[in-house]
């Protein structure tokens, strides 16, 4: 069981035993039952992603949270990851994730990225690591096991990027938008301005598409495309 129990008492942002933060280790279990797990946990998510609150917190695995550590969760979280609402008919409080996720969510209030709009970006970023510039060189980025591939407007630091790629990243690569939505490939912009796309019909985002590539870490420095 949780170390934290009585966290419906309002205890806040306590570490246990390893040191983890307690909204931090809220924030992972929130991220996995609303962008992969809902459905294994018996939780019952709408086709926007939407979870009742009140159920999520029923669920053995967060009921030593309160709804005063949701909200805090959602209200702090660095990358907007989560969004609360009342829902429209009864007003009860709902969550979802805002993008991230392998289930199938249908009506996620993406907006379409369109050829030539002011905000369409000339390139994005998707960030990865070093390890993987190999295969990504060759057969391009994978939307893997989740619905989209995610790309930032810029890296992380700069002037308005809060999401779209781990802190923990050393490889960049970067993405010709307007040559990818020439040949058919759709881009949606996440509440939480992460950009979004399914790639091709294989999921891809294939090397083509590539405008450039940068290894973060150590020192930054350019990659050779192919």
């Amino acid at each position: 069981m949780d170390s934290d129990r009585g966290g419906r008492g309002g205890r806040g942002r306590r570490r246990n035993r390893g040191g983890e933060d307690r909204d931090v280790r809220l924030s992972k279990s929130l991220s996995y039952a609303l962008r992969h797990g809902a459905n294994q946990m018996g939780l019952k998510m709408g086709t926007d992603g939407f979870l009742f609150v009140e159920e999520l917190l029923a669920h053995p695995q967060f009921r030593s949270y309160s709804l005063e550590d949701v909200k805090r969760v959602v209200d702090t979280n660095d990358k907007q990851r989560f969004k609360l609402h009342s829902h429209p008919e009864d007003g009860r409080l709902q969550i979802r994730a805002n993008q991230g996720h392998s289930v199938q969510v249908r009506d996620l209030d993406l907006k379409p990225v369109l050829a030539g709009s002011t905000d369409c970006p000339a390139e994005a970023v998707h960030g990865s690591y070093l390890r993987n510039w190999s295969s990504i060189q060759q057969q391009g980025l994978s939307r893997m096991k989740r619905t989209h591939i995610h790309l930032a407007s810029g890296l992380p630091g700069e002037d308005g990027v809060i999401s779209g790629m781990r802190k923990d990243c050393d490889l960049a690569v970067f993405i010709d938008v307007p040559k990818a939505l020439t040949d058919g490939i759709e881009f949606f912009w996440s509440e939480n301005g992460v950009l979004l796309t399914a790639g091709d019909a294989e999921g891809k985002l294939l090397p083509k598409y590539f405008s450039r590539a940068l290894r973060l870490r150590p020192t930054r420095s350019i990659l050779p495309l192919q």
